[in-house]
């Protein structure tokens, strides 16, 4: 089996299909002006800079349709696009490209200043997507200057990598995970079935592309099946309640984006009825939040993936959002999974143990990482760090990171079950719990709490709610009160941040 150019395949199934909606720029293209624009990229490329098969091509900037058009010129080339995370600091990125190595470098006008600040710049030219005041070559000139023919991606293994998506970095230096053509298309099964993703469907992302959400949910499924993708700059809670009010048919979000739509003084009158699916992940997403968009008749299913798994691999039916409410549902049609105690051994229903994930959509390993690779990867087995559990329905849980869990008179405690119990209170609107250090028992949770705009309740009461509700190890120590939580790129509580602001 080869890999196949469904960009290329799409524009002749459907070439005046729309496929992506621009909504900084309001331009909208088919299959067909995609596919041409990519294979022009991909030209230019190939003729003018001499990017080869294999060699990288880091790009520092926002989403756009323009981003989507280069990662399917890569793919036509078989070069490796390396997406930055634009929230880091130069000093971040330059761990990034001095490991990576690009050949070449696309940024965003935003970035510039950034770029220049740059140690580890690549020899090679570099390539603006803004006007080229600044004196770089532009993305819309290295386009003209082009035949517009177009190129058709050759016979490519499957397991091939197109693109390298580095973790956040909050346990360490971060990883590059290798992102293959399988990944993607399995992907696309695994999430694109459940929720019934079609040809005639319009999915709205605001992800960021440096993120597998934003690429992968949905950006990639919709143009493997034909849909239509509206690309978001950035997240902008007014600007997407509007969309999603004008031509959104399936959404994907992570709980802050799901939290700051929630606040927005338009969220009840935003006429949401055309909007048929709704999913979330990334982080445990509260019950209220769940209760309050199921009181505009919402139900969001949760789900659970990873950078390594495509990232696909659980996701809850609407029938059971709310009666499973905090599960992150069954295991998807090209995933299995297994729960392992610390021997080795599954565990047993409604035991916690340590989530291990196999199947197609899972990566290869890391880049020039072999030590890394074979210790997360066991027999075709990702050791995802994850703690998870099953209940007697079959419905998964996600306990905690095991990073995350701290031991308390030598009891484990898995801060995200005292999250629970705090997110109970009205008054509160996010909370995350840390271990920090402690003399009598090694270590004591510590929560961080914020609370609604009109909330009011103290730290007395909030540890007499934990008191009832749960074990005495298992109920902090100390509550501060903040205005908000620190969260890395994927909208993840930094939980690293809490840590050294506590030590």
């Amino acid at each position: 089996m080869h890999a196949f150019d469904w960009l290329n395949k799409q524009s002749e199934l459907r070439a005046d299909q729309l496929a992506l909606v621009d909504a900084a720029s309001g331009r909208e293209s088919t299959y067909a002006q995609v596919n041409e624009r990519a294979s022009r990229c991909a030209e230019y490329l190939r003729d003018r800079t001499g990017i080869r098969v294999g060699d990288r091509i880091a790009i520092l900037a926002h989403n756009s349709s323009d981003y989507i058009e280069i990662l399917y010129a890569c793919a036509k080339l078989g070069a490796i696009l390396v997406p930055l995370n634009w929230r880091l600091a130069p000093a971040e990125l330059d761990f990034v490209l001095a490991d990576c190595r690009p050949k070449m470098l696309i940024y965003d006008p935003p970035f510039r200043e950034t770029v220049d600040r740059l140690r580890q710049k690549p020899d090679g030219p570099a390539i603006t997507l803004g006007t080229g005041d600044d004196g770089g070559v532009t993305y819309e000139q290295a386009l003209a200057d082009s035949s517009g023919e177009i190129l058709l991606m050759p016979e490519r293994d499957p397991g091939e990598t197109w693109s390298v998506l580095y973790t956040s970095g909050t346990t360490g230096r971060p990883k590059g995970v290798l992102q293959t053509f399988d990944m993607a298309l399995f992907n696309m099964l695994n999430i694109g079935l459940p929720i019934e993703l079609g040809s005639s469907d319009t999915t709205l992302n605001v992800l960021p592309f440096f993120h597998t959400g934003g690429l992968n949910l949905y950006l990639n499924p919709t143009l493997i099946v034909g849909g239509t993708a509206i690309v978001q700059r950035s997240f902008e809670p007014e600007e997407t309640l509007r969309l999603l009010a004008q031509r959104t048919t399936v959404f994907f979000g992570v709980p802050a984006v799901y939290l700051f739509l929630s606040q927005h003084p338009g969220f009840d009158d935003a006429d949401l009825t055309g909007v048929r699916s709704w999913a979330c992940g990334g982080a445990p997403m509260p019950v209220s939040l769940l209760e309050r968009y199921a009181g505009r008749g919402i139900r969001i299913r949760q789900g659970f993936g990873m950078t390594e798994t495509g990232p696909t691999v659980f996701l809850i039916d609407e029938a059971s959002a709310l009666a499973k409410a905090g599960s992150v549902g069954k295991p998807q049609l090209f995933v299995d999974v297994r729960i392992k105690d610390a021997q080795g051994r599954d565990v047993a229903d409604g035991e916690p143990g340590e989530l291990l994930v196999r199947g197609p959509a899972v990566t290869p390993g890391y880049w020039e990482l072999p030590a890394v690779t074979a210790e997360a990867l066991e027999k075709g087995w990702l050791h995802t760090g994850d703690v998870a559990r099953r209940d007697e329905d079959g419905y998964y849980y996600i306990v905690d990171r095991l990073k995350d869990m701290y031991i308390s008179g030598g009891e484990n405690v898995y801060p995200a079950e005292i999250e629970h119990v705090l997110h109970t209170h009205p008054a509160v609107l996010e909370a995350a719990v840390i271990g920090v250090p402690d003399e009598r028992w090694g270590e004591v949770g510590k929560a961080v709490v914020v609370l609604n705009a009109a909330g009011d309740v103290s730290e007395p009461v909030l540890l007499e709610l934990c008191r009832r509700e749960l074990a005495g190890f298992k109920v902090p120590k100390s509550i501060v009160f903040v205005a908000a939580l620190p969260r890395n790129a994927a909208g993840k509580v930094s939980k690293a941040e809490l840590q050294e602001k506590a030590r």
